[in-house]
């Protein structure tokens, strides 16, 4: 296991960089109680890299996520997709969003819902390698559920389906919020693996938002650790675990000492926060 400064995680070359976030400050409230969330946030994400973002709740994991995914706008700072702007990134569909809710259209087929990004805004797709939402769907293992309608559909099912709605327009990178967080634990590591199964064999850039250190440690390249009031990056710990990796890796040494090390990083995060 490789422990990486701030900085020198943050050295990617500029062909390399998938996302590029710059000094980015966010804040909420009135004047005379603004509260700022995210304190000049920096963070380098190359291409096909997986980077999960954990720390304790209010440290502004979420927020950074809307920001990169245009839904919230930066008080000072930036963010780039691949060179450019989120407003460009988005109209180009570059971003991918997975929230914590399905949010599947209830009236509509787990098919058509799936290919219902192809349908908006059908100019922008010219020139894109388009998925078949059919082969997606059966590489997720919902082919036998394409005709049905969400509510038939168990909330990992349609977590899977979310997801696999996000691949099919080849996004440049995906943003996840907490995917799997409403569901059970046995639940939560099928999806976990399934993802990382198919990211395996298409490696996006992905941001992940996650209050899971195993699902951290699982699926990312690096995890950035973020410290509270005000949102910061603390650390950033590289993940030097072999890929493609399946559930032994949870028995592996290296696993634990990732774990442990992981762990340490948050406590010290908090101890810090309450003195």
């Amino acid at each position: 296991m490789s422990v990486s400064s701030f900085a020198h995680a943050n050295a990617v070359h500029p062909d390399d960089v998938g996302v590029q976030v710059s000094n980015v400050v966010k804040s909420f409230g009135a004047d005379d109680t603004r509260t700022t969330v995210l304190n000049g946030v920096s963070l380098s994400i190359k291409k096909g890299e997986f980077v999960s973002l954990i720390g304790p709740s209010g440290c502004g994991k979420s927020t950074l996520l809307k920001v990169v995914a245009g839904l919230s706008e930066a008080d000072s700072g930036s963010v780039t997709i691949k060179g450019k702007s989120v407003r460009e990134a988005s109209r180009h569909k570059a971003i991918g969003l997975v929230p914590q809710s399905p949010a599947l259209l209830p009236w509509r087929t787990i098919l058509e819902n799936v290919s219902l990004p192809i349908k908006i805004n059908p100019s922008a797709n010219a020139g894109r390698a388009l998925r078949d939402p059919r082969e997606i769907l059966e590489s997720f293992g919902l082919g036998h559920a394409i005709n049905k309608y969400p509510a038939q559909l168990s909330g990992g099912m349609q977590q899977r389906a979310a997801i696999a709605r996000a691949f099919v327009f080849d996004p440049e990178i995906l943003l996840m919020d907490e995917p799997f967080s409403a569901l059970d634990e046995m639940n939560r590591d099928q999806q976990r693996m399934g993802l990382l199964d198919f990211w395996q064999s298409n490696r996006k850039s992905v941001l992940f938002v996650t209050h899971s250190v195993p699902e951290a440690i699982m699926l990312s390249d690096r995890i950035v650790v973020m410290a509270a009031h005000p949102g910061r990056i603390a650390e950033v710990i590289d993940v030097d675990l072999p890929r493609p990796r399946s559930e032994a890796m949870y028995a592996s040494d290296g696993f634990r000492d990732l774990e442990t090390r992981v762990r340490a990083s948050l406590r010290q995060v908090m101890e810090a926060a309450r003195v």
